[in-house]
């Protein structure tokens, strides 16, 4: 008989640090391999680790955030392993007395946070045949967050870890960048016996269908009493095949030790009170606010809150036009469409967003031509108005001329008209559409319809 499977996960996330954790060397994703080195992350003899301010605070903000009993002293400790791109032979995390303890999430429990320095990066090809190494990684500072085993679906795993996100993006705490590699997950899985772990998961598709395999995949050896062994997997998200790298190391074999060459990390109340007072908004709060302030849908709310810039965004809008309804009628149609496609945050900024909602909501531009208004402004620096004027887009107000157009359209559309007339209401929208383009999108859309369907009335 098996059990509803028990997942916890382990996420590393790369620190928002300007250097690293031990050293004065920068963080930089693209740097040329090697160039962001020293003695300290190369672990050269007589060279000695001093804990970055920055990194410490960073891990601070996430720990009060996810509400976790933060420890006025913790220590760090050699990790030791042999892998070829830890120099050192060993890594520098917390172990026994890590930074913080408990804290929740969406109903989920974490169960410590820490920090940690990252290891290199081996390269499988830039040489024909061989392995190289890059060592500008080692020694990013990682915050590693380790939940309780009570998460049960894949599903409520991927979207733990999708707030878990949004929350540390809001925090400040890291881009979360999953292509890049500051933010991975190590997966831990049971029904209810021996756990097996699934390394180095870096997008949330590839969590959930990594999980899914490997319930299936230990629910198929429980169905023939086979035994599950402690193994330690890798994730193939490319074959969606899972593969064994080795049986799951346990704590005897790491030697813990504690690190001779760092003292123990103690925490001042007034620099946690300081950290505390300056947490923004968090996510879930900020989506109510916007929700009660502006009378927003519960669902538009959450799109628009989806992270601290572009809430921003939008009261920035709001604060400059009155009127939230139309902005976030267009950041959420035209602003994150434009935003997907053309892979930046905002292509057109707030002030010049909210002049073209103004030339709309004045009467001084159509809604329909206000979108190809809008998408010249993501591609140069004028303004609404410039734009406007330049491409003769000022609203078309001519009656007599529109009518005209309106019986040359009934006039070439015969059997629209027929359908139309015998019933179908919804070939008006047809009729208006027509109008609509004649005019290049000048024309009222209200004043289209009406002018439209008095015409095809009177024929």
């Amino acid at each position: 008989m098996t059990h509803a499977p028990l997942i916890g996960l382990e996420i590393h996330v790369q620190l928002k640090t300007r250097t690293k954790l031990f050293c004065g060397d920068v963080v930089a994703f693209d740097a040329a391999p090697n160039t962001n080195i020293c003695p300290v992350c190369l672990g050269l003899p007589g060279a000695l680790p001093m804990p970055n301010r920055a990194a410490i605070e960073l891990a601070l903000r996430a720990a009060i955030a996810l509400g976790c009993e933060l420890h006025m002293e913790s220590s760090f400790t050699r990790k030791n392993y042999f892998y070829p791109d830890l120099p050192k032979g060993y890594q520098i995390t917390q172990y026994e007395a890590p930074l913080a303890t408990g804290g929740s999430l969406d109903d989920s429990h974490i169960r410590r946070v820490h920090v940690e320095e990252d290891a290199g990066k081996l390269l499988h090809d830039r040489l024909a045949g061989r392995t190289a190494i890059d060592m500008n990684r080692a020694g990013v500072p990682l915050l590693e967050i380790v939940t309780e085993p009570d998460l049960h679906t894949p599903a409520q795993a991927r979207a733990f870890l999708v707030q878990l996100k949004r929350l540390l993006q809001y925090l400040g705490v890291s881009d979360c960048e999953m292509e890049k590699g500051s933010l991975r997950v190590d997966a831990n899985v049971s029904l209810g016996g021996t756990p097996t772990e699934i390394k180095n998961m870096n997008s949330f598709a590839g969590l959930e269908r990594a999980l899914h395999a490997e319930i299936a995949r230990q629910q198929a050896l429980a169905a023939v009493n086979r035994p599950i062994v402690a193994e330690t997997l890798a994730w193939n998200d490319v074959t969606g095949e899972l593969r064994v790298l080795r049986i799951k190391e346990q704590r005897e074999q790491y030697r813990y030790m504690v690190e001779p060459d760092l003292p123990p990390l103690r925490l001042e109340p007034a620099w946690i009170d300081a950290i505390a007072a300056g947490l923004p908004v968090l996510p879930r709060q900020r989506a109510a606010q916007l929700k009660q302030s502006y009378g927003l849908r519960a669902q538009d709310a959450a799109v628009l809150s989806a992270s601290r810039a572009l809430a921003d965004y939008f009261e920035g809008v709001v604060a400059l036009t009155g009127d939230a309804r139309a902005a976030a009628s267009w950041i959420m149609r035209d602003v994150l469409a434009t935003a997907n496609a053309l892979q930046t945050e905002f292509a057109v900024s707030a002030p010049r967003l909210a002049e073209l909602i103004g030339l709309v909501a004045r009467g001084e531009l159509s809604s329909v031509a206000a979108r190809s208004v809008f998408r010249r402004m993501c591609e140069s620096d004028a303004t609404a108005a410039q734009i406007v004027a330049s491409e003769q887009l000022a609203p078309f107000d001519d009656s007599a001329q529109a009518t005209v157009w309106a019986e040359e359209i009934l006039r070439n559309h015969p059997r629209e008209l027929a359908r139309y007339r015998a019933g179908e209401a919804r070939i008006l929208e047809f009729f208006v559409g027509q109008l609509l383009r004649m005019s290049n999108g000048r024309m009222d859309p209200r004043k289209a319809r009406e002018i439209m369907t008095r015409t095809a009335q009177a024929r």
